[in-house]
């Protein structure tokens, strides 16, 4: 009887069993060293001890995938959003050094539509996978009258681990160290209020295949974020490294710096790694100052190691075992704050 009451405000109790029914295979797939338990418990749970880590600290990172979702649901396309959701939270826990572990994901919708929801989770693992973490646990909330029909919001959470001896914190940072960068897959998950801007404000056609792009636009703008975690890794266990810096909203300018003890700042040589034609396109179309990109988007770099130069062939050689590029894009200098040459 209650079921049927509160399907009448609008909220399909049937609909909610059946995405668990739905994503526990997915969930599943995900599985890794440490999982206890399964779905559908209170708490998800991971034992620590199976690691066999020293000191170990745990490092916790959330975000979301912002207004990137308007060009999912534009496109009606859902399976690749939760890649983004994930890539956003280990990335940021990578740049301290740390191994992710698990994730939650928490996604919530206008109405319960076990298919798309499926999809979206579906994303997740994919993410989870990509990145060697567990989905341990998660949340669909169904809210008529918040979102609009079709229309979702997602969310993630994820745990990792370091010793303590290897946690990166920007201490071991020096002049002259130089920065390695990582490129990233294309816009990520950063920027889309100004993306979505420039395509509205220029009349541009998100189904429209450009030859600039060589591609349709919609679809070049989904292009999942890089997941960098197991490269990474690779080179924290191999090579000392000085910093990382995930490059997320505030691009070169905000994050960069972040890796830097007091006093120190960052020289990038710009023409050093190919930008991506996408932020080609989106400058002209939007007429965006050429520097100003650079305090907003990526620019083709998603990621950023800062190492002794007698280091430079070592991570290369790592990040060439996993199919990885890198470029060295500049230098840590004395001089605070950030110059583009």
């Amino acid at each position: 009887m209650g079921s049927k009451t509160y399907e009448e405000s609008g909220v399909n109790l049937e609909a909610g069993y059946e995405v668990v029914r739905r994503i526990k295979k997915h969930v599943a797939s995900t599985n890794r060293l440490g999982c206890m338990g399964n779905i559908g418990s209170f708490g998800g749970m991971f034992d620590l001890s199976a690691l066999n880590v020293s000191e170990p600290i745990l490092v916790s990172g959330t975000d979301g995938v912002g207004t990137k979702l308007k060009v999912a649901f534009e496109m009606n396309k859902h399976d690749s959003v939760g890649i983004d959701a994930v890539a956003m939270c280990v990335n940021d826990v990578l740049a301290q050094g740390a191994e992710p572990l698990i994730f939650l994901d928490y996604v919530a919708v206008g109405h319960n539509d076990p298919a798309q929801v499926e999809q979206i989770v579906k994303g997740v693992a994919d993410g989870c996978i990509m990145a060697g973490c567990a989905l341990v646990g998660g949340e669909t909330a169904e809210m008529p009258g918040l979102y609009a029909k079709g229309e979702y919001d997602i969310a993630g959470f994820t745990t990792g681990v370091v010793s303590k001896s290897k946690l990166i914190d920007g201490s071991k940072s020096s002049v002259g160290d130089i920065l390695l960068g990582i490129p990233s897959s294309g816009v990520h998950s950063n920027g889309f209020s100004l993306v979505r801007k420039i395509i509205k404000d220029a009349a541009l056609d998100y189904h429209k295949y450009y030859d600039e792009l060589n591609g349709i636009l919609g679809e070049v703008l989904l292009t999942p974020t890089n997941i960098y975690c197991k490269e990474v890794l690779d080179v924290i266990r191999n090579v000392d490294v000085h910093g990382v810096a995930h490059i997320t909203g505030g691009g070169f300018d905000e994050n960069i710096p972040r890796i830097l003890k007091d006093g120190q700042g960052i020289v990038i040589n710009e023409g050093s790694w190919p930008i991506l034609p996408i932020f080609k396109f989106l400058e002209k179309y939007g007429n965006v100052n050429h520097r100003e990109m650079f305090n907003i988007f990526n620019m083709g770099i998603g990621m950023v190691l800062e190492v002794k130069s007698s280091d430079k062939d070592k991570v290369i050689e790592i990040l060439n075992k996993h199919n990885r590029k890198c470029y060295e894009i500049g230098f840590v200098s004395d001089k605070a704050g950030v110059e583009i040459k």
